[in-house]
C-alpha cells in the first residue's frame, strides 16, 4: 500500500470470523462512537462483517501497520449501498469508511497517514474517479482529515442513522492535497 514516516501500511481482506474479536474491541471503544456499534456484542460484529463479506457492492479490508492490525477500511458502490437515493452518483464513484484502532501509544500523524494510504488504495483502481464520504456532521475531526486529503464538502444529507456531510474527492484533488500521485 504505502510506506509512510509512521511505518508500513498495508491492507488484506478482512476475515469476519478470525478478525471479529479485534474489530469488536475497536468498534465498541469510546473513540469509535461515530461507528455506531458501541453496544455491539462480538457475535453482532461478526454477523455484520459476514454480511459485508457476502455483499457484492460492499467490501471490508483490515489495515496493518508494520504487519499488525491497526485500521479498518471499507469501500462500497454508492449506487447500491449507503447513499442510494441521496445523491446522483457518477461513473467511477466509490464510497469509503475508515476506522483507526484505539492505541495506548499514539503515533503523531498516524491517522492522516492511514486516510492517505486508504485513498491511495482506492485510487490504485483506474476505474475509481471520485471517492465519496458521508461522515456525521458533528464529526469535525474527520472533516479536517478529509479536507487534508482533498475532500470538498458538498451538502448535508439526512440518512436514517445520522445527519451526514456528503463530500467528494477526485483523483486530481487528492494529488493536489497530498502533493503526490494517487
Amino acid at each position: 500500500m504505502s510506506t509512510q514516516a509512521v511505518g508500513r501500511l498495508t491492507v488484506r481482506p478482512l476475515d469476519p470470523r478470525a478478525d471479529a474479536d479485534v474489530l469488536h474491541r475497536w468498534v465498541t471503544h469510546p473513540k469509535a462512537a461515530y461507528w455506531m456499534m458501541q453496544d455491539a456484542r462480538p457475535e453482532d460484529v461478526e454477523s455484520e462483517y459476514l454480511r459485508i463479506a457476502a455483499h457484492e457492492h460492499h467490501h471490508a479490508l483490515l489495515g496493518l501497520h508494520d504487519g499488525e492490525p491497526a485500521f479498518l477500511m471499507e469501500h462500497y458502490d454508492p449506487r447500491h449501498v449507503e447513499l442510494v437515493g441521496l445523491y446522483e452518483p457518477q461513473p467511477g464513484d466509490v464510497g469509503m469508511h475508515f476506522l483507526v484502532a484505539p492505541s495506548d501509544t499514539p503515533i503523531h500523524g498516524f491517522t492522516l497517514a492511514v486516510i492517505t494510504a486508504v485513498m491511495r488504495e482506492l485510487f490504485a483502481d483506474p476505474a475509481t474517479r471520485r471517492v465519496v464520504v458521508e461522515p456525521d456532521v458533528a464529526n469535525t475531526a474527520v472533516h479536517r482529515l478529509n479536507e487534508a486529503v482533498g475532500f470538498v464538502p458538498v451538502e448535508k444529507i439526512t440518512k436514517p442513522e445520522k445527519e451526514a456531510l456528503l463530500s467528494f474527492c477526485t483523483r486530481e484533488q487528492f494529488e493536489r492535497a497530498t502533493g503526490g500521485a494517487a
